[in-house]
């Protein structure tokens, strides 16, 4: 990972989930020096910072987030955990009874991951001409793909929960990329022909849970539309 992309892409990661753009403080900026000097990978990071805003939201806080420092505390958490699932990587591996009878055995998930990671890479390269934002989080998203398949797959104890956490930062990353690429009267008929769909139920579900319904649709269509992979373990 090149050191400047260390630091831009936990800057970009940090103001996506904010969702107001503020700048980095100098101590902000000294932080990730000392998770990059360290050694924390970058997906652990980022992965931290995910899981920090996904609590802060989950508790409705009035407030919102304005320093990277309230996410330390989860990085140095996550960063623990990753070290301790190191602990015999390099020692030969066999699949344990309690892999074969998970519903997500590692050799399927590496397998999954591999084919999804040559999925982005080739929707990388097609678009890599586009010169959007879609075709940048596409190169990002292959390369932190590939950092979170090696870490995988070289772990001597793999934690496919800390391993959905990052692939759901990578499709969020992507999910957010998609709707300014799309063009507005593509999107309108996604959102008209999706409005059809569900309007029959409308009625038997709360406004919370229909909004949510609708977008899960729209990404469904604009990931097709695109052809983007589905990166998440469900979709093995």
């Amino acid at each position: 990972m090149n050191y400047f992309s260390y630091f831009s892409e936990i800057e970009d990661t940090f103001i996506r989930r904010r969702g107001k753009h503020l700048m980095l403080s100098p101590i902000d900026w000294a932080l990730i020096e000392s998770w990059k000097e360290r050694g924390i990978p970058l997906h652990v990071a980022l992965r931290g910072i995910e899981h920090a805003f996904d609590s802060y939201e989950a508790k409705k806080h009035k407030r919102t987030i304005k320093t990277l420092l309230y996410c330390q505390e989860e990085v140095e958490a996550q960063y623990a955990e990753w070290l301790e699932s190191r602990v015999g990587s390099h020692e030969e591996k066999t699949e344990s009874d309690d892999d074969a009878k998970s519903p997500f055995p590692r050799a399927r998930v590496i397998e999954h991951l591999e084919r999804s990671l040559q999925e982005l890479k080739t929707l990388s390269n097609q678009r890599e001409l586009q010169q959007d934002e879609l075709s940048e989080n596409l190169a990002r998203a292959t390369k932190l793909l590939k950092e979170i398949a090696d870490d995988y797959s070289s772990a001597a104890q793999p934690d496919t929960r800390k391993l959905e956490e990052s692939l759901t930062g990578v499709e969020r990353m992507l999910d957010d990329a998609m709707r300014p690429a799309t063009d507005s009267d593509l999107q309108k008929q996604f959102e008209t022909e999706i409005d059809s769909q569900i309007k029959p139920y409308k009625r038997h579900m709360d406004k919370a849970a229909f909004a949510q319904t609708r977008e899960n649709l729209l990404r469904k269509s604009l990931r097709e539309h695109f052809g983007v992979p589905r990166l998440s373990l469900f979709f093995l």
